[in-house]
């Protein structure tokens, strides 16, 4: 079922935030996760955060208007469907969805791809110097 995030979920959506960011991306520090964990569960209490739960939270989308600021899925209950269905989600109520992926990120930019998002942009992410693609879907 996917749903708001409670307040007593914060907790797991944020420990499913940090292992998922330092396993999918081994190319930037883990320091720099460590480092931005505070932060990110934080602004994790006023964001728009939809989780997949069935007895726990398995995974969650935070978006930001059109943006997709991430899809997380718990490691256990990956390769379910999880993230697909959080995305056909949003796809239900948005014309248009965009987000950002770092380049290196191989298995994330595939799954965006399979599910019609395009390749817009190219850049370079400030705080880790990492290249990343900005992505687009449109209804």
């Amino acid at each position: 079922m996917i749903r708001k995030m409670k307040d007593a979920e914060l907790e797991k959506v944020s420990q499913i935030w940090l292992d998922s960011n330092l396993e999918a991306h081994d190319f930037i520090g883990k320091d720099f996760w460590f480092d931005n964990y505070s932060v990110v569960k934080k602004q994790f209490k006023t964001a728009e955060i939809y989780v997949y739960a069935e007895q726990e939270v398995r995974g969650f989308v935070g978006l930001q208007e059109n943006y997709i600021a991430g899809i997380f899925v718990d490691k256990k209950y990956r390769n379910q469907g999880i993230g697909k269905r959080l995305l056909d989600f949003l796809k239900k109520n948005h014309q248009q969805l965009s987000l950002d992926v770092y380049d290196k990120n191989i298995l994330a930019k595939q799954f965006y791809e399979r599910n019609g998002f395009e390749f817009s942009i190219h850049s370079v992410e400030e705080k880790t110097g990492e290249k990343e693609s900005w992505l687009v879907w449109k209804k």
